[in-house]
C-alpha cells in the first residue's frame, strides 16, 4: 500500500470536511452551500480569507479565533476536518482503488455531513441522503451487473420498509414520535451498501454505540437531546470498513 497516496487521501479528506461542514451547517438553514461563494464567520459575519480557509492549520495558526471580532472559533470545525481526512484514508487503506473504494468515501462523507446537521439542528438534509443513495445504487450496478444491482436496491427498499414500520408501531405504541423520518431514510443507504440482514441489523449495532455516549451525554446535560443519525451512518460505515458480510456476520453471531 503506498503511503503517499494514504497522505494523499487525508489531505483530500481533510479539504473535504472543510466543505462537509458548510453543507452541513447551510442546508438544514435553507441556505445555498454555492452563495455566498465565501465562507464567513458565523459570529460577525465577516467574510473569510482564502488563508483563514486551510483545513486545521488556520485554524491553529488564528488560536482558535476570528481575526475581526476576536470571538472563538468552534473546534467543532476542525475536528470535522481531522476525522474527514481520517475516514478517508482509512478507506483506501481498506479498498484500494475500486469500485467498493467509491461506496466507502460516500458513506464517509454522508456520517460527517450527518453529524454537522444532526448535531447542531437536529436535521439531516434529504438532499445528502438521496444523492448517497443514487451514487451507492449506480456504483452497484457498475460493479455487480443488473441482477447484483437489482438486488441491492430490493435490499435497499426492505431496510427503510422495516425501519418504516419500526417507526409505525413505536410511534402508535408510545403515542409520540419514537424514530425521525430521516434516520429511516437512512436505511435506505444502509441496505443499499450492505446485506439486507445486515442493513436491517445496523439498528441494533447503533443503538449499542449510542447508548454509552448518550448516557455520558446525559449526565452531563439533562435537557441536551442526542440525534441518531450519526449513529447509524457510524454503523454502516463500520460494517462496510470491516468488510463484514453476511457469512461472517453468521459465524459472528453463531460463535462458528
Amino acid at each position: 500500500m503506498n503511503t503517499y497516496i494514504i497522505l494523499l487521501f487525508l489531505i483530500v479528506g481533510t479539504i473535504f470536511g472543510s466543505f462537509y461542514h458548510v453543507v452541513g451547517y447551510r442546508l438544514p438553514k435553507g441556505e445555498s452551500i454555492i452563495s455566498p461563494k465565501h465562507s464567513y464567520c458565523p459570529n460577525c459575519g465577516k467574510k473569510l480569507a482564502w488563508y483563514e480557509l486551510i483545513p486545521v492549520i488556520s485554524y491553529c495558526i488564528q488560536l482558535g479565533k476570528c481575526r475581526k471580532c476576536h470571538q472563538p472559533i468552534s473546534i467543532f470545525y476542525p475536528f470535522i476536518e481531522v476525522v474527514t481526512g481520517l475516514l478517508f484514508a482509512v478507506c483506501y487503506y481498506s479498498f484500494g482503488f475500486s469500485y467498493d473504494l467509491i461506496i466507502a468515501l460516500v458513506l464517509a462523507s454522508l456520517f460527517s455531513v450527518v453529524v454537522v446537521s444532526d448535531l447542531n439542528y437536529m436535521i439531516i438534509p434529504d438532499e445528502v441522503t438521496y444523492l448517497s443513495a443514487i451514487i451507492i445504487l449506480i456504483v452497484n450496478f457498475l460493479n455487480l451487473g443488473f441482477w447484483g444491482g437489482l438486488f441491492q436496491l430490493g435490499s435497499g427498499i426492505l431496510t427503510f420498509l422495516t425501519m418504516y414500520g419500526i417507526m409505525l408501531f413505536g410511534n402508535f405504541l408510545f403515542k409520540k414520535e419514537t424514530l425521525g423520518g430521516a434516520d429511516v431514510k437512512l436505511m435506505l443507504v444502509a441496505g443499499l451498501s450492505l446485506h439486507p440482514v445486515l442493513g436491517i441489523f445496523v439498528i441494533f449495532i447503533a443503538s449499542c454505540i449510542a447508548l454509552p455516549i448518550s448516557v455520558l451525554l446525559y449526565v452531563i446535560n439533562k435537557d441536551r437531546m442526542i440525534p441518531f443519525g450519526p449513529f447509524i451512518v457510524a454503523a454502516i460505515l463500520l460494517f462496510y470498513l470491516l468488510k463484514i458480510d453476511i457469512n461472517t456476520f453468521a459465524n459472528l453471531l453463531f460463535c462458528n
